[in-house]
C-alpha cells in the first residue's frame, strides 16, 4: 500500500487515567505563547492599550474564558448538540477533544466586549492587535487535529492520500498494518485528503502572514480595519478548505457544509465593519 497510514500517539505523556500531556494542548500553547510575545512587543512598543505587564493577565483570561469557553462550548452546541443535550457533563471531558473555531470567535468577541468596558479601553485596538495573532492559534490546533486523526479530509487518490483508521472508532495502538490493509481491500476504509494540513497551511499561517503584512499598511492600522480583514481572510480561507473536508451529518441545501454556513455569516460580519468604519470615517 502506496498511502500513508495514520499512526501518530495524540499522547506526549501519560499522567493518570485520561489526564496526560498532549499534542492537542502543547498546540494550543504554542498558539498563545506566540501570541502573548507579539502582543507583549506591541505594548512596549505602545500600539497595543494594554499595559506591558498586564498582557500575561489579559491573556490567561481571554484563553479561558474568550477561546476554550468559547470553542468548546461552541462545539457542543453546533457540532455535538444532541450528546451534549443529552448529557451536559460532555463539555468537560476535554480529553475527548472538540473546539470548534466558530465558537471560540463569538466567545473572544463577547470577552473582549467586556475587558474593554470594564478597563476603559478601545475595543477596536486590543481586537486589531488579537486578530493578526489570531490565525496561530487555528495553524497549530489544525496540525493537532491531525495528530489525533480527527477533521480528516474527503476520499481522494492523490499520492499524499492519508488512510485514518480513526474513521472506523479505531484509537492509536488498536490497529496494525495488516488489520488496516485489510480494511481499505474491503473498502472500509479509503485514501483521504489531509485536511487538517491544509487548513493549517491556510486558515493558519497563511492567514497569519497577510495579517502581519497588513499590519504595515496605513490602511491596516485604521480602527477595525485588521478585526474586518481577519474574519474575512480566514472565513475566505476556510470556506475554501472546506471542499477537502470530510462534510459532517448537516449540509444546507444540499451544497455548503456547515463550516461554510458559519463562516459566510463571518464573511458578512467582516464586511459590515467595513462598511460602518467607512461612513464613519
Amino acid at each position: 500500500m502506496s498511502f500513508f497510514i495514520h499512526h501518530i500517539d495524540p499522547v506526549i505523556l501519560p499522567i493518570a487515567g485520561p489526564l496526560a500531556v498532549r499534542w492537542y494542548g502543547l498546540a494550543y500553547l504554542l498558539g498563545f505563547l506566540g501570541s502573548f510575545l507579539l502582543l507583549r512587543r506591541w505594548s512596549r512598543q505602545r500600539s497595543l492599550a494594554i499595559q506591558p505587564d498586564q498582557v500575561s493577565n489579559f491573556m490567561v483570561q481571554f484563553a479561558f474564558f474568550g477561546v476554550f469557553l468559547g470553542g468548546r462550548l461552541g462545539y457542543q452546541l453546533l457540532y455535538n448538540f444532541d450528546a451534549f443535550i443529552a448529557n451536559p457533563l460532555t463539555l468537560l471531558k476535554i480529553w475527548e477533544g472538540g473546539m470548534a473555531s466558530h465558537g471560540g470567535f463569538v466567545g473572544s468577541i463577547l470577552f473582549l466586549i467586556w475587558y474593554a468596558k470594564k478597563h476603559h479601553l478601545s475595543f477596536w485596538n486590543i481586537s486589531d492587535h488579537l486578530a493578526i495573532t489570531a490565525s496561530l492559534g487555528i495553524g497549530f490546533g489544525r496540525i493537532a487535529n491531525f495528530i489525533n486523526g480527527e477533521l480528516w479530509g474527503r476520499a481522494s487518490d492523490m499520492k499524499w492520500a492519508v488512510i485514518f483508521p480513526q474513521e472506523m472508532g479505531l484509537r492509536f495502538g488498536a490497529y496494525n498494518r495488516a488489520m488496516v490493509e485489510q480494511l481499505v481491500a474491503s473498502g472500509q476504509l479509503v485514501p483521504r485528503h489531509p485536511s487538517q494540513l491544509y487548513q493549517a497551511t491556510c486558515e493558519g499561517f497563511l492567514v497569519f502572514g497577510l495579517m502581519l503584512a497588513l499590519r504595515s499598511t496605513n490602511w491596516g492600522k485604521k480602527p477595525g480595519a485588521a478585526s474586518a480583514a481577519y474574519l474575512m481572510l480566514y472565513a475566505t480561507a476556510r470556506i475554501a478548505m472546506e471542499c477537502f473536508r470530510e462534510p459532517d451529518s448537516t449540509v444546507y441545501f444540499d451544497l455548503i457544509t456547515k463550516g461554510q454556513f458559519y463562516s459566510l455569516g463571518m464573511l458578512l460580519a467582516g464586511g459590515l465593519i467595513l462598511i460602518r468604519k467607512k461612513k464613519c470615517s
